[in-house]
């Protein structure tokens, strides 16, 4: 199950009692605040759920071409790590079903 923008609106305006119209505008206005951090290379913490920061990777030059006097390339990469309460819940989930490979196995994935 994918959890999208709509249906996020839906939920989040079910659970509050909140019109759809507000929540929509509050999440627009959250992932714009959110892009503005990770683009000036800021971090974001929301306590015991995740971590979202930026990582600056140098790839340095190009392999295989001679020194032409390129611009080294520089890969930027969103980085997702679990907080402390997601890793329980997800521990706890792989307790749950043994076997089942198909939950994160890992505390951080990128983007």
């Amino acid at each position: 199950m994918s959890l999208t923008k709509n249906k996020m609106v839906s939920e989040i305006g079910r659970r509050t009692r909140l019109r759809n119209h507000d929540v929509q505008r509050m999440l627009e206005a959250l992932i714009e605040v959110w892009t503005e951090e990770l683009a000036s290379g800021g971090r974001i913490e929301l306590e015991n759920f995740l971590v979202l920061e930026v990582q600056r990777i140098d790839r340095g030059e190009r392999r295989g071409m001679l020194s032409t006097g390129e611009p080294r390339r520089v890969i930027w990469r969103v980085v997702v790590r679990s907080g402390k309460g997601l890793k329980k819940r997800l521990d706890k989930l792989k307790e749950d079903k043994p076997g089942d490979h198909s939950s994160p196995s890992k505390s951080h994935r990128s983007l």
